[in-house]
């Protein structure tokens, strides 16, 4: 055992399913590389995956097993342990699959909607599995964690306030925004209705086997206060960004803080079963593990572009994964679910302490992309996803929210109470990590939705990364499209038209007024330019066309990366998917703080180096995997974060306590 800071991480070899989705930073826990080189043009070069030729291959069984999993079943050492793994299934699959595998193999539960089933057998068996008819992918089961002034320095109370422009009222109202978590204490305070005593809690589920929906850990009931807790306590020091929407609390992650891929999946199918019911429109993953497989045939990523297309915007930890032991940048780690393209996927921003935004960075414990999951060929060379993530960045560093009762983190970690209030149910406390930066982006989601509940995922996750603030001097691989500025993006969100539909023609008017906004936002006295461009796969897409032209990935069912395709080597948009006025290019830049392509080439052709170190800037991860040291530097960072110059936390009178 290691311990660090009273909190006891458990040390194992690297392939097992434990280390791959360790305490992922206590709460957000990362062949072919992004190009090949030889062209002395800035920008990624990239090929297609797959040639035409080779798209009616039969798939070898191996092909359909995760890389982990193939290990353990290939190792004589670990061959006869018994795993539980993730079945997804495709056409013809035998309704006997277990029995047809001899009594070892017991089903464990199954996911009708989301076509998977849980299995437990021994390890040798699977590539047996694998041989099976209707078996499309097989992988672990693997462990899962929770990864771990917001208002006025997103652009939040421009929103609910007279003197927001154009965007007063909104407060989240109707909408509903699912936790997947360790649990809401749904008595705090901060999740009463914004007048009266009515609960905003509206159903709760527990995943875990254990029979409560509490939050003996204490990082769900944070999570859920930043997205959309109310302004009741301190003054609303401390309100959420979406203070009146409908919290589902969805328990995936137990009172140890950790869970199961099949937790998370029920979770899910839970969602899209239910969505109509509680109006969910945004769904806050605040966990995650290693992205091992390609984001193609990880069944997480593939439950949650199943709920993309059904219409709910899922909103992903990056990790917190962003530096190794040492303290050196660590690129390559951002984790699953975070690596699949549909999901708005949010790193930590650091704002130190103040409003303006001048001064905010990215959090040096934030992941880093590109994202690493691959897949396996034929001829047994790996193939890396290699997206650029993360799609934006959000306050993260030093957040104060609700605290769940007697919980695990502020009974192991005294000094994470804020000293906000004495009361059980007032008590607030700090956390760190992408973990608090996605509620952030969850809860502005859930505003654009009120403003203008048409809008598809694709439409609010281009709007986000749009109306973002670039941060200078920091790549997009750390950064994406940049920070988190809800007042740009609800006010871009209203004009959008309502009566768009799979049959608008591509190039129709996207606005309802002919004048598009202007792309500046002022915050705290502060203003700055929007970054006017959005992250897409293996780089950016400008244009003013992205805001005042109907785009078809903006439809459901779509990537915003099927817009994009590689013509000879180079990156080229795709003219039935987009408009000639959005420019699409595939290198990676260093922001000089102004609009989204502006600043310097950080990742130009052949700049991945094939032993794994990244340009001169810092360490790549080298296989997708974390070695322990970088899990015992996450966990630290969660508890500790960066350094602020934040001023002391706001403390309730006795008049306050009273509300």
């Amino acid at each position: 055992m290691h311990q660090l800071e009273g909190v006891k991480v458990k040390q194992v070899r690297t392939y097992t399913a434990a280390a791959l989705f360790s305490l992922l930073a206590l709460l957000c826990l990362g062949g072919s590389g992004l190009a090949p080189g030889g062209s002395a043009r800035a920008g990624l070069k990239v090929r297609r995956a797959v040639p035409p030729a080779e798209t009616s291959r039969q798939e070898e069984p191996a092909e359909r097993v995760s890389p982990d999993l193939l290990q353990l079943a290939r190792d004589p050492e670990t061959a006869g342990q018994r795993v539980r793994v993730i079945v997804q299934e495709g056409a013809g699959l035998n309704s006997m699959l277990a029995s047809a595998l001899g009594r070892e193999v017991k089903v464990r539960g199954h996911f009708d909607t989301l076509n998977a089933r849980v299995l437990e057998l021994p390890a040798r068996l699977v590539e047996r599995l694998a041989e099976q008819k209707g078996v499309r992918f097989v992988s672990l089961d693997r462990e899962t964690a929770g990864f771990g002034h917001v208002s006025r320095t997103t652009g939040a109370d421009d929103v609910r306030e007279p003197a927001g422009l154009n965007v007063t009222g909104l407060d989240g109202t109707g909408i509903g925004i699912a936790v997947l978590d360790s649990g809401i204490d749904t008595e705090h305070m901060a999740f009463l209705s914004d007048k009266g005593n009515g609960r905003r809690v509206v159903v709760s589920r527990d995943f875990t086997g254990e029979g409560r929906t509490d939050d003996p850990f204490g990082h769900g009931t944070h999570v859920a206060g930043i997205a959309a807790g109310n302004g009741r306590i301190a003054r609303a020091e401390y309100i959420g960004l979406a203070p009146n929407a409908n919290l589902i609390n969805l328990r995936v992650l137990t009172s140890k803080g950790t869970g199961r891929v099949s937790y998370v999946l029920a979770g899910l199918e839970w969602v899209y079963q239910n969505r109509a019911l509680y109006n969910i429109r945004v769904v806050n993953m605040s966990l995650g593990g290693p992205a091992v497989e390609s984001y193609k045939n990880d069944p997480v990523c593939k439950a949650v572009r199943k709920l993309v297309d059904a219409g709910i915007v899922v909103v992903a930890a990056a990790g917190n994964n962003g530096k190794d032991a040492t303290g050196q940048k660590l690129y390559g780690a951002i984790h699953s679910p975070g690596s699949e393209p549909s999901a708005v996927t949010v790193g930590a921003a650091n704002t130190f302490g103040t409003d303006t935004r001048s001064d905010d960075g990215v959090a040096s414990y934030s992941s880093r992309g590109p994202t690493r999951g691959s897949w396996t060929d034929a001829l047994g060379a790996k193939h890396y996803d290699n997206l650029v993530k993360p799609d934006l960045v959000a306050p993260g560093n030093k957040i104060i929210d609700a605290a769940a009762e007697d919980n695990y983190l502020i009974t192991t970690h005294p000094e994470l109470d804020a000293g906000v209030s004495n009361s059980d149910k007032r008590r607030m406390m700090y956390l760190n990590g992408s973990s608090m930066a996605t509620p952030a982006v969850a809860g502005a989601a859930a505003l654009m939705l009120q403003a203008n509940p048409t809008l598809t995922p694709n439409l609010v996750k281009t709007i986000l990364m749009y109306t973002a603030q670039q941060l200078q001097g920091v790549n997009m691989l750390e950064q994406g499209a940049g920070e988190l500025n809800v007042e740009g993006a609800v006010r871009l969100a209203r004009l959008v038209r309502r009566d768009l539909s799979p049959l608008t023609p591509l190039g129709a008017p996207l606005l309802t007024s002919t004048v598009p906004p202007v792309p500046q936002t002022t915050i705290a006295g502060e203003t700055f330019t929007w970054s006017q461009g959005i992250i897409i796969k293996y780089g950016y897409a400008t244009g003013t066309d992205l805001i005042t032209a109907y785009q078809k990935i903006y439809a459901l069912g779509v990537f915003a990366a099927d817009g994009v395709f590689a013509a000879d080597g180079v990156f080229a948009s795709d003219r039935t998917l987009l408009t000639s006025g959005v420019f699409a290019a595939d290198n990676v830049l260093v922001s000089n703080g102004q609009a989204l392509g502006g600043g310097t080439v950080f990742v130009g052709s052949g700049v991945f180096a094939a032993d794994g170190v990244f340009a001169a800037d810092g360490v790549f991860a080298a296989d997708g995997r974390l070695e322990a040291d970088a899990t015992l530097q996450a966990l630290s960072a969660a508890v500790s974060g960066d350094a602020t110059k934040a001023t002391p936390p706001a403390c309730e009178t006795e008049t306050d306590s009273r509300h």
